[in-house]
């Protein structure tokens, strides 16, 4: 770029803009992508804040995060993704945070289409992924069914509950950062917490490429995790939709039974207080954790 290219009033006005704006990658053992992705988004957002959270790396990450321009935060041992996102977000300057990976699958073109639908009036916006995108068959379905779970939870259409690549305004982000947990579930919680919280979420198609380096999902263990997954965007969101539907098959159960031993037996079974029993129990329990869900975020008010 010329010197009078870079003295245009546009050329400016585009640099204050993104002093604005922390652009935060977690990275860990990711030296093959994180320099050429720091270099892209410095390219494309001169004057943007750019932070490397090197978890626990044991190879030269860090060293090509420097020198590309990153700011770089050392973890002293792995902690997990969303460790080092809460680390990123917590120095980060900009009033405005992106999100994105460090292994070459985000392309950084995309983030002038996620701060433009926020300037819209959104307070979240994420890189929905589309078809080509899913690393296996598997993860696709599995993606897909975290979708039609969290939209049936929240009411609104999601369309990438597990997407790491997203902008959001920094305050509002922050005031969740007690929920998000250490390891690779942050997208789903931080997206459950905005619906929850009654902010604007908007989604951006992207395509995301195969990631440069050896993935650190594991199929077998974090098949496990995706299992909790689920569970865990019904009781982060309202619980009740959860439980409520368990205690109603308790109670058909038991009448269902009761119905059956009465007409063979002519008494109650105690299989059928049982079933019974357990309805009125889990419905409680949904009850007292629907309570705890509305205090949690409250604590954000």
């Amino acid at each position: 770029m010329t010197e009078q290219a870079e003295k245009h009033p546009a050329v400016q006005a585009g640099r204050d803009a993104a002093r604005g704006i922390s652009v935060i990658l977690p990275a860990r053992n990711e030296q093959g992508a994180v320099g050429d992705t720091v270099r892209r988004v410095l390219e494309l957002l001169p004057g943007a804040q750019v932070i490397v959270v090197d978890d626990g790396s044991v190879d030269d990450t860090a060293r090509f995060a420097e020198q590309a321009g990153a700011q770089v935060l050392r973890r002293p041992y792995g902690m997990g993704n969303g460790a080092a996102v809460k680390a990123g977000a917590r120095v980060a300057s900009g009033e405005v945070l992106v999100f994105m990976d460090a292994d070459g699958q985000h392309d950084p073109a995309d983030i002038p289409r996620l701060l433009q639908r926020l300037d819209e009036g959104y307070d979240m916006v994420v890189g929905a992924r589309d078809g080509g995108s899913q690393a296996s068959v598997g993860r696709g379905l599995a993606n897909r069914l975290y979708n039609r779970l969290a939209s049936w939870m929240t009411g609104h259409a999601v369309l990438d509950l597990t997407s790491g690549f997203r902008a959001a305004r920094a305050a509002r982000f922050r005031e969740f950062l007690h929920l998000l947990p250490n390891g690779f579930s942050y997208p789903t919680t931080s997206t459950m917490a905005f619906f929850r919280s009654a902010y604007a979420v908007s989604y951006v198609p992207i395509h995301a490429a195969r990631r440069i380096g050896t993935s650190h999902i594991r199929p077998l263990r974090d098949g496990v995790r995706f299992l909790l997954i689920i569970f865990k965007i019904a009781t982060l969101y309202s619980p009740l939709k959860l439980f409520a539907p368990v205690a109603v098959g308790f109670a058909l159960l038991g009448l269902g039974n009761y119905a059956y031993t009465y007409s063979t037996l002519h008494r109650f079974t105690n299989m059928s207080a049982l079933l019974l029993s357990a309805a009125v129990i889990v419905f409680l329990i949904g009850l007292i954790s629907e309570q705890i869900t509305n205090l949690t975020y409250r604590r954000g008010d």
